[in-house]
């Protein structure tokens, strides 16, 4: 220790409101930008750290496991626009922290990750700290940018650089590593209070450039199929009015990705989810705003595409490396989806853009036919439940109650949900994303909970349950408006599954049989109940929305019900071999 360290120690023994430290520099900043909930695990060298953000009255939020803390904050991110925040512990709980900034950095979702770890010099001669791990350069290649602390009076600019990185461009996440040691230097507090930063217009506005417009423009006045599809950019973008004047003024069927779901209510007439499969094939020209051609769409090619080279693409991305990326895209729009949204609306004036009515019809029948078919699969009564059944009392809930959040995950449960249960706002839907990650349920219904005050509705598949279940007593501890409902057909896809062995193993997709996931709730103090029918499903969901508490509800599906790997089974390799040595694969 040097002698002015000296001397700062011993000013803090007499005259401690002078001074300050790396940890209350650190809250500081964060709240000095509009910080003022944190998603954690405490731990060593950052318990105290949660202690004084409480004390400062920040909103600390401690999860039970750190991947869970991660997810939340990248959704908070989603839902504020605003970098979600999470503080782990170093080595393990910063991997365990990694993964949701790799998914948040996937889904343009900003997050800041701030780590604890060990100290520089130990770490880079390998002398065998505590939970030694060179953090900084293990989160470089999963996110945006990558920071390490080393001085408190460098706290300020680091916490600015972190913000402007997750919000600017194309949003993600960035990791800030904290020393622990720094944690504890001593400063002048008036020092300290110069060194912060408080950032100024971080995402500035970026508009598409006339000529673009002009291009994009000309695309559609040839365009006899004309639809638009809205991805979660653009709800992420918060431009609601912009993109529903876009499509209103146009006129085209437009088909939302599933976290866009709700920009405009899926009961819009020009909403075309329910002929997605005719909308894609056949479609001429397609406005892509906010949504990646990325496997999602197929890459835009294959046969849900139709005739290769039958379609002309107009893209809306904030980031030009974006476009071409599977196909090519004949007028890019590079800017926020906001500002290109309204400058193709304003540049539609007096132009003959308008979409053929054969076409509109076609879509308006094609829809009104798969609805009326699904209609009735919606409203049986089959004991136990299949999917549909149970879907059609979470579609009516969602339908009375159109302010409440609906988070979902799974395969079957995933899958159906998204095609089956209208959502009616904007950013009312949140799920897997584009990494298709399972186990984000529980720290996305938090989140969501604590961010916007409403009612959530998580609708989870057993497996995908299985994850993040444990964070219910999170739910409970917090006393959240949160009403879980978890599709129990004991197990992954199905239940039913064989061990295609002579051994006595259950089959690998099999779980324990009739499993009582609400008991778990109920063991926290939260309410659990188990149903066998879709009025019984019904009714305890309006219980849970009438007490606002948390609710687990156990609903029993038919075991038999699911598929593999529900609409994406086209994902898992086929084997010759293996389907000649087993008669099992072919069913």
């Amino acid at each position: 220790m040097g002698y002015e360290d000296t001397q700062l120690s011993e000013r803090a023994k007499t005259a401690p409101e002078t001074l300050t430290d790396g940890f209350h520099l650190l809250i500081d900043a964060l709240k000095l930008n509009g910080i003022e909930t944190v998603y954690n695990v405490p731990g060593i060298p950052i318990t105290d750290l949660g202690r004084y953000a409480q004390a400062q009255d920040m909103r600390v939020i401690s999860f039970r496991h750190e991947q869970h803390a991660g997810y939340a904050a990248s959704v908070a991110g989603f839902l504020t626009k605003m970098p979600g925040v999470c503080m782990t512990v170093s080595a393990p709980g910063f991997m365990n922290g990694l993964t949701a900034l790799a998914n948040a950095t996937t889904n343009c979702w900003p997050m800041i990750l701030i780590s604890g770890s060990s100290e520089r010099e130990i770490v880079d001669l390998a002398q065998g700290d505590y939970e030694e791990m060179d953090q900084l350069a293990m989160a470089k290649p999963f996110c945006k940018a990558a920071y390490r602390l080393t001085y408190a009076q460098d706290i300020g600019i680091a916490v600015a650089r972190a913000i402007r990185s997750a919000v600017s461009g194309r949003p993600g996440g960035v990791y800030l590593d904290i020393p622990g040691a720094m944690l504890g230097q001593i400063m002048d507090a008036e020092e300290g209070q110069k060194s912060l930063v408080k950032v100024i217009d971080p995402a500035p506005r970026q508009s598409p450039a006339p000529d673009a417009v002009a291009r994009a423009i000309d695309v559609l006045k040839s365009a006899e199929r004309p639809l638009i599809v809205l991805g979660k950019g653009a709800a992420y973008d918060q431009s609601d009015d912009a993109i529903r004047a876009l499509v209103e003024k146009s006129g085209y069927p437009f088909l939302p990705m599933s976290m866009a779901k709700g920009l405009l209510p899926d009961t819009h007439p020009q909403c075309a989810s329910a002929a997605r499969s005719l909308v894609l094939k056949d479609a001429d020209a397609v406005i892509m705003v906010g949504a990646r051609i990325n496997w999602l769409l197929s890459h835009g090619k294959g046969k849900q595409w139709g005739e290769p080279g039958g379609k002309r693409f107009i893209q809306i991305d904030v980031e030009a490396e974006e476009m071409d990326s599977n196909v090519e895209i004949a007028a890019p729009l590079v800017g926020h989806a906001g500002a290109c949204a309204e400058a193709l609306t304003a540049a539609m004036d007096g132009e003959d853009i308008a979409p053929p009515k054969a076409w509109l019809e076609q879509v308006r029948e094609k829809a009104e036919g798969n609805m009326a078919k699904m209609a009735s699969r919606l409203k049986n009564n089959n004991n136990p439940m299949d999917y549909h059944a149970a879907l059609g009392v979470i579609k009516d809930a969602i339908t009375d109650a159109p302010d409440t959040i609906l988070v979902n995950e799974g395969a079957n449960t995933l899958d159906l949900c998204r095609s089956i249960v209208n959502v009616h706002k904007p950013r009312h839907r949140i799920d897997v994303g584009t990494w298709g990650v399972m186990g984000i349920g529980m720290g996305a219904a938090i989140a969501a909970a604590i961010e916007t005050g409403k009612q959530v509705l998580a609708v989870e598949g057993d497996s995908a349950f299985g994850f993040c279940g444990m964070e219910v007593e999170t739910i409970c501890r917090y006393n959240l408006p949160v009403c879980i409902v978890v599709f129990n057909n004991n197990g992954i896809y199905r239940g039913d599954g064989e061990n295609w062995g002579t051994g006595d193993d259950p089959a690998t997709t099999v779980f324990v049989k009739d499993a009582r996931y609400d008991l778990m709730m109920q063991a926290f103090g939260g309410d659990g109940s188990t149903v066998t029918s879709p009025d019984e499903l019904k009714q305890a969901i309006l219980a849970a929305f009438e007490s606002g508490r948390p609710t687990l509800i156990n609903a029993a599906i038919d075991p038999a019900a699911g598929k593999e790997s529900g609409n994406i089974g086209n994902l898992n390799p086929s084997s010759v071999v293996a389907q000649a040595r087993y008669p099992q694969a072919q069913s």
